[in-house]
């Protein structure tokens, strides 16, 4: 079994006053040409501000950080500059009585930009002013594509225009436009030290779409932690050239998930035998030892995706030598913070057994991540519904059901247990299949799937307990957004309740370790 990696490796949290020396040294490598930060000035916005001030850590070094206060509309709305609105850079004019959050600065280590970090920053703001119930995000964002249009554009008002009207590309406004941000105005003089923007600026503005001034206390679904989305990819079997060749496809699919604004994409059970199409074929007991090779790889390079592209990869399962020896069905959950996580698969089929000699894990256990708790049951596993509610008694209200079935008979089995774990647990269950054939991999020669999305069958869900499906035998994708409050309003009020009404008078699961 590799070596998982418990800790994050990219985390983005709240700032402290111990992270003022790498906030600095930041800021230096970011801005070398302006004033650098004084110390006093990020104390200063933590102390007024807490909650809003955030830094990205990379392996224990700081390479992002955002700095943020809340203002009055009334200050937004006008000609304004980067020190009269942040007080000089201390957070001193924050109103904790404001409509708007302004950002005073997001700033990201060059050296790491491949990362979302910047993405992941905006994210972390717009989920603050969300739960804040505030109107939304303003800030003075940078235009240094002005000074390279600046012949075709003399005045910063005309320029911002054109950058709004996609007739011109910024690199930042730009890009803050894909985030959901519209410049709605030129600032003059905002920073008069941004010499590539003529020291000038783009008023940005992000609108808080869950915010509604008629309802007080409203309630607050959002997709930073109540609502959540998750792709789930049908993948086709297929002949690949290498290993290159192999991550290439699965890059390709995690992409899109991430293109999408997913928190999760799974893919299916054993859907490493694809490394194998390119290698003489061997023996069923031959070929899953040979398989088991690629481990160390697979780990390295799938971390490196979900880290790269800022979303949770259910990494389908990968047969895997334990400690002592034995051959494991596992599935690697590769979260976006750089965390490994792994999931044996409890209950090997027959044919796993006797081809492949696979020996059975030990427990089952959820997986905290920044949505929740989540479990995952590799297929056959879905067939057994001590583990389902094992899963759910810990918190979870994702199940993800990673499955390989040769026929029809074995798909409808995984299935209609998997509809039943959403039923009988008021949870969310995805599943994610295998489709096609591949001649010369044993155990891959014919494969259905028809993965999908399942829900709990009452009110506030999909009429048919399926929020998204995939047609039958086809390579594709499918996306959902699962709601967790409605789950938890499913299990407090809905029209059954199945986890509050058991019997445990009459009955109950005892596990070898007292769960």
């Amino acid at each position: 079994m590799p070596e998982l990696t418990g800790k994050p490796i990219l985390e983005v949290r709240n700032a402290e006053i111990a992270d003022i020396p790498g906030i600095l040294d930041l800021t230096r490598r970011v801005y070398p040409e302006e004033s650098a930060y004084l110390p006093g000035s990020i104390r200063g916005q933590i102390h007024a501000f807490p909650e809003g001030q955030f830094v990205a850590v990379f392996d224990g070094e700081i390479v992002g950080y955002a700095a943020t206060l809340q203002v009055a509309e009334s200050q937004i709305f006008r000609q304004h500059t980067w020190v009269d609105i942040t007080g000089g850079g201390y957070a001193s004019p924050h109103n904790g009585k404001g409509e708007w959050l302004y950002g005073v600065e997001v700033c990201v280590d060059p050296g790491r930009r491949r990362a979302k970090i910047g993405k992941r920053l905006y994210e972390v703001r717009q989920r603050l002013c969300e739960e804040m119930q505030l109107k939304g995000i303003a800030f003075g964002g940078r235009i240094p594509g002005f000074r390279r249009h600046r012949k075709d554009y003399s005045d910063p008002a005309a320029y911002v225009a054109a950058v709004r009207e996609r007739e011109v590309r910024d690199p930042v406004a730009s890009f803050q436009m894909k985030l959901g941000f519209e410049p709605v105005m030129a600032l003059r003089n905002y920073h008069t030290e941004d010499r590539a923007s003529g020291g000038h600026a783009a008023l940005m503005i992000w609108h808080n779409p869950y915010y509604d001034p008629h309802e007080i206390g409203q309630p607050i679904s959002h997709r930073g932690r109540e609502t959540v989305r998750v792709t789930t990819v049908q993948l086709g079997a297929r002949w690949v050239r290498d290993h290159d060749d192999f991550f290439a496809h699965i890059r390709y699919f995690v992409e899109v998930a991430a293109d999408y604004g997913s928190d999760f994409v799974v893919f299916p059970e054993l859907f490493t035998l694809l490394l194998l199409s390119s290698e003489p074929q061997l023996a069923p007991h031959d070929a899953i030892r040979r398989l088991t090779e690629f481990t160390p790889e697979f780990v390295e390079r799938m971390q490196q995706m979900a880290l790269a592209l800022n979303i949770n990869i259910i990494g389908g399962s990968h047969p895997t030598i334990t400690d002592d020896g034995d051959i494991q069905n596992v599935s690697y959950v590769f979260l976006r913070d750089g965390t490994i996580h792994a999931q044996e698969k409890l209950h090997p089929t027959p044919d796993e057994r006797d081809s492949w000699g696979t020996v059975g894990g030990d427990a089952i256990d959820v997986i905290d991540t920044d949505c929740g708790p989540i479990g995952v049951m590799i297929c056959y596993d879905s067939e057994f519904p001590e583990l389902a509610r094992r899963l759910a008694d810990q918190g979870a209200r994702i199940l993800f059901v990673p499955f390989c079935t040769d026929t029809r008979h074995g798909h409808l089995r995984v299935r209609f247990c998997s509809q039943a774990r959403a039923i009988e647990n008021q949870c969310y269950v995805v599943t994610s299949g295998i489709t096609g054939n591949l001649a010369n991999v044993d155990n891959l020669d014919i494969n259905y799937a028809q993965s999908a999305i399942l829900t709990p069958c009452d009110m506030p869900f999909a009429r048919d307990g399926i929020a998204a499906e995939c047609s039958e035998n086809v390579e594709m994708v499918a996306v959902a957004d699962l709601n967790l409050a409605t789950v938890r309003w499913a299990r407090a009020q809905g029209a059954v309740r199945n986890l509050r009404d058991r019997r445990f008078d009459l009955y109950r699961v005892r596990w070898w370790d007292g769960g």
